[in-house]
């Protein structure tokens, strides 16, 4: 079977949309699946809907990467976006054509510092993982390329000053805080470290725009079982070697000035690509809905039997327990548009139902008391500061988070506390050393010494949460009915 590129796409009798050539306006610092499943995509269908006419160009971010393959296919892929929408299955293919290609540049950096110069760039992205936002004394100006990413970004921008042209749009996908402003302090740190104009640092501050962004879509990527990408090659007719896949849930929140979201082609578009004037209120929906959701239900989903999360959305008890924890406890907590909220929410339950992804419980589990401290805690005392009471949902997932760490603990490992569930198999918990060597010393506690020691513990909240009324008692009748009655029936009660 042949492989993928235009020839080949025309004669496999493809009719959906494609756009062979464009100028080339967008550099790309990562070429992995999910850039190719989220960015990329939007900037296909801004070609297809907006009239955008642009092609991304990807610079591969590690010396070890795509770029052979993505030329040889010159830049085309198959992108599937499956899962659920209002209940319904969800399945949809596209081949995506905003890519021109990739440059090495570890083989070419020379061919990334002529593309800074050219006069139709207008967009530089990138996604080079939380590691790669860092400020490294080792980059130096001269070294091709410069080791970290700010520095390469710092050389390409200087290139393009040089050469006289007009600032970009940095839009900055990587998952830290203030990723945009971040970046934009090591590139300014890099102009100090290597001497360069004070000219050239205003260019950079004044004319160019570095946006903090939130994305959110989950992209498992490759199609790991060799039959099924078997049956689709045969259905699409040509071999693939980039092909992707993501969820069909996908938001992009840009933070950026105004006017920028009329410069962007993704408004005219149509698609879910938002400008706002500050991300963090978008980033604490997506920590407190979708993440505290997972963290909220999983611990006690799993011990009540359940193993992958789309099936917990399928029992009524755990659902509702989520339900009732996101629309009662977590959203009137949140500072945006009420509807807003209610959207995003309702897209969670779908996102959870997603019918081609098997979500792993236990690996939703991983790292769960950094985890329920910074997706669950924050609704859990604000609803306390707000109502002034205690929120039963919000309540019982922390109780469930307890009982998770302490079930019927049988040993500690190196990397791990084993404990048994209930239907009779070992677990591994996995966190902080520190916070896995102190449920091993508290597991002979009883319930009431074992909720003390635990809300008492500022290591882990960072303050004695006993000091709030009724919490203590509520946490050990909470762990005593998971105990005692199990995981599922506690969250029933709380309905």
């Amino acid at each position: 079977m042949e492989t993928l590129n235009y020839e080949v796409l025309k004669k496999s009798g493809y009719n959906g949309y494609i756009k062979e050539s464009a100028p080339e306006k967008v550099m790309q610092f990562g070429e992995g699946n999910f850039l190719r499943a989220f960015v990329d995509y939007f900037f296909d269908c801004a070609n297809e809907k907006a009239d955008w006419n642009g092609k991304v160009v990807l610079v591969q971010p590690i010396a070890q990467g795509l770029t052979k393959l993505i030329n040889d296919q010159e830049g085309l892929y198959t992108l599937y976006l499956r899962g659920s929408e209002k209940g319904e299955k969800v399945d949809l293919k596209r081949v995506i054509s905003s890519v021109s290609r990739c440059i090495n540049p570890y083989d070419d950096f020379d061919a990334v510092l002529e593309l800074a110069k050219s006069d139709d760039l207008e967009y530089i992205v990138s996604n080079t993982t939380e590691a790669g936002i860092v400020h490294e004394s080792e980059s130096k100006f001269d070294q091709c390329p410069p080791i970290s990413f700010p520095a390469k970004l710092t050389r390409v921008l200087y290139e393009r000053y040089k050469a006289g042209k007009d600032g970009v749009v940095v839009l900055s996908c990587e998952l830290i805080d203030n990723n945009g402003k971040e970046l934009q302090k090591c590139v300014n740190e890099y102009i100090d470290d290597w001497g360069l104009e004070e000219e050239f640092k205003t260019w950079i501050n004044e004319k160019n725009i570095f946006c903090s962004t939130l994305v959110d879509r989950i992209v498992p990527g490759r199609v790991r079982d060799a039959e099924e990408v078997k049956k689709m090659e045969e259905a699409n007719g040509y071999h693939d070697e980039l092909i992707d896949v993501g969820e069909i849930f996908g938001v992009w929140i840009i933070e950026g000035p105004a006017g920028l979201e009329d410069k962007l082609p993704f408004k005219k578009a149509g698609l879910n690509v938002h400008v706002v004037e500050d991300v963090t209120p978008y980033k604490k929906r997506k920590v407190r809905i979708l993440n505290g959701a997972h963290t909220g239900f999983v611990l006690g989903a799993y011990l009540s039997g359940q193993d992958i999360v789309r099936d917990c959305m399928h029992n009524e008890t755990i659902k509702g327990f989520m339900n009732k924890m996101l629309y009662d406890e977590i959203i009137p907590t949140l500072p945006l548009d009420k509807q807003d909220l209610l959207d995003f929410a309702a897209a969670v339950s779908d996102r959870f139902n997603n019918p081609f992804v098997n979500h792993e419980l236990m690996s939703i589990s991983l790292n769960s008391t950094s985890k329920w401290k910074a997706r669950n805690m924050p609704s859990f005392l604000e609803y306390i500061n707000e109502k002034g009471e205690i929120p039963t949902c919000l309540a019982m997932s922390l109780a469930a988070y307890i009982a998770f760490y302490s079930n019927n603990i049988q040993r500690r490992e190196d990397a791990a506390l084993v404990c048994k569930r209930p239907k009779g198999n070992e677990y591994k918990v996995q966190d902080d050393a520190w916070a896995l060597d102190f449920y091993y010393t508290h597991k002979d506690d009883s319930a009431e010494e074992l909720v003390k020691a635990v809300l008492s513990n500022k290591d882990m909240w960072d303050q004695d949460l006993t000091e709030i009324k009724g919490l203590e008692e509520l946490i050990v009748a909470d762990l005593k009915k998971i105990r005692e009655e199990g995981a599922e029936a506690a969250y029933a009660s709380c309905l």
